[in-house]
């Protein structure tokens, strides 16, 4: 049996056994066993009042997709449902991976990566690390919807005609460094086919990222906006707020809860799980877990056996024991003589 067929209970199915029409089949409806490892959100930051909304949301638009998949939260900062303690309640079933931790990040993000990593090795079962949300269809999605939400962009989605915009160039904001900017970059080129206008990306952390991209796009167009690529609790209260006055830019709310999210979790999840390594890695612990119960077995059968065929063990006098003998004859014992006296 080859390792994936070993190891098919584990890894995620599509729920409907036909295509939709279409461009899109739903890739984030997934139906899995009841075994299947914990999905944990990974939530940049504490757990404030803000954030722990968001990331409800979130979780269960992420169940919704995800039906037998059990949904945790943990966060990176604080002392209440780190995600060290949240993981350190998983329980591997057979050496295989008890959770997969989803970071709630569009993009990388060097700080909140390496937290996400330290909390995984403190773990004790084995777990899995999703790549980032992004970038992703879903994400340019999510952005036209909050441009449009404040008015910087049309509601519709524009085909090949350009139209007149709110905003005429619009930067996407990205928390962390080149990396994360390098990664908002796919995201714009697909955000720009969707307004048909100019689009860059930038660094939210750093606002002479933001001038630079505003500066070019201001070269070709009168008006810009800010779209911030990131779920919300990557960045402290006030910060795009502050961003906005430095550089005179309106901006569209952060993506938040929006449908998209919870869909690129439940995506990433599912992807995690379907990697060929984990399908091996899953089959290997299957197979060690056999043939250790295996050997557990027969060495529990050995040692009865010998049990069973073993002398009797001499007694602590350093006489042999023995059972004592039948009476002789078929009448009745004799009485045994009265104290004091001798038989005869």
């Amino acid at each position: 049996m080859s390792a994936d067929q070993d190891s098919g209970s584990a890894l995620p199915v599509r729920t409907s056994r036909y295509r939709r029409r279409g461009r899109h089949s739903s890739p984030h409806q997934l139906s899995l066993p009841s075994d299947s490892p914990a999905l944990v959100i990974a939530v940049p930051g504490s757990a404030r009042p803000e954030s722990e909304e968001i990331a409800e949301r979130v979780a269960d638009m992420a169940a919704a997709s995800c039906h037998g998949a059990e949904i945790r939260i943990g966060f990176l900062r604080g002392g209440r449902d780190h995600l060290e303690e949240v993981l350190s309640d998983l329980v591997s079933q057979d050496g295989s991976p008890a959770g997969v931790v989803v970071p709630l990040l569009p993009f990388p993000n060097a700080e909140a990566d390496q937290a996400i990593s330290d909390a995984v090795a403190m773990a004790e079962a084995p777990l899995l690390i999703a790549d980032h949300l992004g970038p992703h269809p879903l994400l340019a999605e999510a952005l036209h919807t909050r441009l449009a939400d404040v008015g910087l962009a049309r509601a519709a989605r524009v085909g090949r005609i350009s139209i007149v915009t709110a905003a005429d160039g619009v930067i996407v904001g990205a928390v962390g460094d080149e990396e994360a900017v390098q990664a908002a970059e796919v995201v714009a080129v697909l955000l720009a086919s969707r307004l048909t206008t100019p689009v860059a990306a930038a660094s939210l952390t750093d606002p002479d990222s933001i001038k630079d991209a505003a500066a070019r796009l201001r070269q070709a167009v009168p008006r810009v906006a800010l779209a911030p690529c990131m779920v919300g609790p990557e960045l402290t209260s006030g910060t795009l707020e502050a961003i906005a006055a430095l550089t005179s830019i309106d901006f569209a709310p952060p993506l938040g809860s929006h449908p998209a999210v919870g869909k690129l979790v439940a995506i990433r999840y599912g992807a995690a799980l379907a990697d060929p390594q984990v399908a091996a890695m899953v089959a290997r612990a299957k197979a060690q877990t056999t043939a250790a119960r295996a050997k557990a077995q027969t060495t529990a059968a050995r040692a009865k056996s010998q049990t069973t065929a073993a002398p009797a063990q001499p007694a602590p006098n350093g006489e042999a024991p023995h059972a004592p003998e039948p009476p002789s004859g078929d009448g009745e014992p004799e009485p045994a003589p009265p104290a004091g006296t001798t038989a005869q």
